[in-house]
């Protein structure tokens, strides 16, 4: 039987015990480049244990809501944080870990120009674009050990639009 679970709209609140929204959003903390550039300064926990950080270029092919899914993954040695280079939305999925096994997921949609990084060992479905090109920038731990745990549900989960705001 599949169970269905709605949208969330990403806000750093609401993903906090997940990890950290990417975004230029408010004030920038100070203007560089001669007042030209808002630097929006130091978004994001990095942790890349006994590794070090890389930057990866990944290009997913697009999905749709309603969308299923039944397999996550989590970086127990690691964060990652995802970065589209394209000014589309695209689908979170976390869940949070109850007793080395993911509990119930969430699916967050992010807005436009909005990126994630995920905090080590956070639960997460796979990257998951709604709109081509599904091109990501990804810094993530590069080292020793395969540094991926991936969990498949007993049945299926369904991901809905959440209604108008």
């Amino acid at each position: 039987m599949t169970d269905t679970i709605r949208t969330e709209r990403l806000t750093p609140a609401t993903f906090a015990v997940f990890g950290d929204v990417l975004d230029a959003a408010g004030d920038p903390d100070r203007m560089i480049n001669e007042g030209l550039c808002g630097r929006f300064h130091d978004r994001a926990r990095l942790d890349f244990g006994s590794g070090r950080a890389g930057i990866s270029i990944f290009d997913a092919v697009p999905r749709a809501i309603p969308y299923q899914f039944d397999l996550v993954e989590r970086h127990p040695d690691g964060s990652q944080a995802f970065l589209p280079m394209a000014m589309h939305p695209f689908l979170v999925i976390v869940a949070p870990d109850e007793s080395g096994r993911p509990g119930r997921p969430r699916a967050f949609l992010t807005a436009p120009g909005q990126g994630i990084n995920l905090h080590r060992g956070t639960w997460h479905g796979v990257l998951t674009p709604l709109q081509a090109p599904g091109l990501f920038a990804v810094v993530d731990r590069i080292g020793e050990g395969a540094n991926l745990e991936e969990f498949r549900y007993d049945a299926p989960w369904r991901v809905i639009a959440d209604g108008p705001a």
